[in-house]
């Protein structure tokens, strides 16, 4: 479950730091379990990601979101939190281990009429969900995000946003590709792949985010 790229930070240490402790902090059970999740090295989102997310959800005010990658269910029940008693949110995970730590988790904050998981590979479930949502949060496997972009899409609002976390392996998604270690070429070459795809859309407006290792911001024009 280790990532190393969250401690391979794009932004300066001071900034940084400031990011993830001079800001406002969680409380309650949400926040002893982002607390846990950091002293046990579990990759849920970085907190300079947690704060942008509830301005995002305080601006937006999204009532359904998507969620590829449910990990042990911090970030499906901070959206949840955020969106109040009426907010759904619907989370894909593949891994049935990660999926128990989530239920127990959700259970624990209370949430689990908010949140609904599904069990299974994105690939598969992605096609027969319906639109529309007027959220979606992409945080799964990074080689797997140009094949997931597509469905996503058509899944999301026309006024919707789609946040793709962790798009710049430490900033290195941007070196030579000859510096490349083998066993992440493939991550490399597809997280190119996404950007330029997104980039050169004329029907997308993007953005990329210096939050945690990158957030990558979508909207449909």
């Amino acid at each position: 479950m280790h990532n190393e790229m969250m401690h391979r930070p794009v932004v300066k240490p001071a900034v940084l730091d400031f990011l993830r402790q001079g800001t406002t902090q969680l409380t309650g059970a949400l926040g002893e379990l982002e607390q846990q999740a950091h002293e046990k090295g579990v990759p849920v989102i970085p907190h300079e990601t947690v704060t942008f997310m509830q301005t995002l959800f305080n601006l937006k005010k999204p009532q359904t979101v998507l969620e590829v990658g449910t990990a042990i269910g911090f970030s499906a029940s901070l959206f949840a939190t955020c969106m109040g008693a009426t907010g759904r949110v619907t989370s894909i995970d593949r891994y049935p281990l990660m999926l128990e730590h989530a239920k127990e988790n959700i259970a624990h904050l209370g949430l689990e009429g908010q949140i609904k998981l599904l069990a299974g590979d994105a690939a598969d479930i992605l096609p027969t969900l319906t639109p529309s949502y007027d959220l979606i949060f992409m945080d799964s496997a990074k080689a797997k995000y140009l094949d997931f972009l597509d469905d996503c899409l058509r899944l999301l609002a026309a006024d919707g946003v789609l946040l793709i976390d962790d798009v710049l392996q430490g900033g290195t998604v941007f070196a030579d590709a000859a510096t490349i270690p083998h066993r992440n070429k493939a991550i490399y070459r597809k997280l190119n792949q996404l950007l330029t795809r997104v980039f050169n859309d004329s029907t997308l407006v993007a953005t990329l985010l210096p939050l945690g290792d990158g957030v990558l911001m979508i909207t449909k024009k």
